[in-house]
C-alpha cells in the first residue's frame, strides 16, 4: 500500500490550499495518508524560521501577493486577512490526534480540512472551544466528546512533532513518501510523478 505522511498545521494557508488536492491525487492513485498534525511553534525556531508577526515586512507583503495568486488559480476561496488569526491551534491539533488515536483516519482528515476552512473560509476561531464543538459535529464526530477528551491526543501530538523535528520538516504542508519529502502545497505535483513511477 502507497502512504504519504501528512505533517500539517489546522492554521495554516497553504496547508488549506493543499488539502484538498491531496487527498484527491492519493485516491486516483490508490495511496493512503497518515494525517500527523505538528507544533510549528516548536519547529520554527529549530530551523530557522519566524512567527509570521516576527518576519520582515517585505516578505509578510509578498506572502500576502503569493496567497491572492494562489487563492486565484486554484479558485479556491480565501479571506486573505481573516478575522481569526494568528490563532492558537493546539487544542484543534489535540482534537485531531486523539481522532487519529480512535483509529479514525477519515475523520482526523475530514476533521482537518474542516478546520482548515473555519480559519480561512468561514471567519471562525478554532481556539474557541464552542467553535471547535461545531466544527467537529460539522465533520461527523461527537464534538462535545471529543473536545472534552481531546488530551488523549497529546502524546500523539508530541510525537509527531518531535518526528517533525528529527525528519527535519520545517514548514506546512509537508509530505513524505517512500522517505523523499515535498514542502508546500506546490509540490504536490512532484509528490503525484512519485506516487505514479
Amino acid at each position: 500500500m502507497k502512504t504519504i505522511q501528512y505533517y500539517f498545521s489546522p492554521k495554516s494557508p497553504w496547508t488549506y490550499f493543499g488539502h484538498e488536492r491531496l487527498l484527491s491525487l492519493a485516491k486516483s492513485h490508490g495511496a493512503s495518508v497518515e494525517p500527523k498534525p505538528t507544533d510549528l511553534g516548536k519547529i520554527f525556531p529549530i530551523s530557522g524560521g519566524l512567527p509570521l508577526d516576527k518576519r520582515p515586512p517585505q516578505r509578510q507583503a509578498y506572502r500576502i501577493n503569493e496567497l491572492k495568486r494562489w487563492s486565484r488559480y486554484l479558485n479556491l476561496p480565501l479571506n486573505i486577512h481573516p478575522k481569526f488569526f494568528p490563532v492558537d491551534e493546539t487544542d484543534a491539533s489535540l482534537m485531531i490526534a486523539a481522532t487519529i488515536k480512535d483509529s479514525n483516519t477519515e475523520g482526523a482528515l475530514n476533521l482537518s480540512g474542516n478546520l482548515l476552512r473555519a480559519v480561512w473560509v468561514e471567519d471562525r476561531d478554532i481556539a474557541n472551544a464552542d467553535t471547535l464543538v461545531q466544527v467537529a459535529d460539522e465533520s461527523g464526530l461527537h464534538g462535545t466528546a471529543l473536545y472534552a477528551g481531546r488530551q488523549a491526543g497529546a502524546d500523539l501530538y508530541e510525537q509527531y512533532t518531535q518526528e517533525a523535528t528529527e525528519l527535519q520538516v520545517f514548514g506546512a504542508p509537508w509530505y513524505i513518501y517512500k522517505g523523499e519529502p515535498f514542502w508546500g502545497q506546490d509540490r504536490l505535483d512532484f509528490l503525484e510523478r512519485a506516487l505514479a513511477d
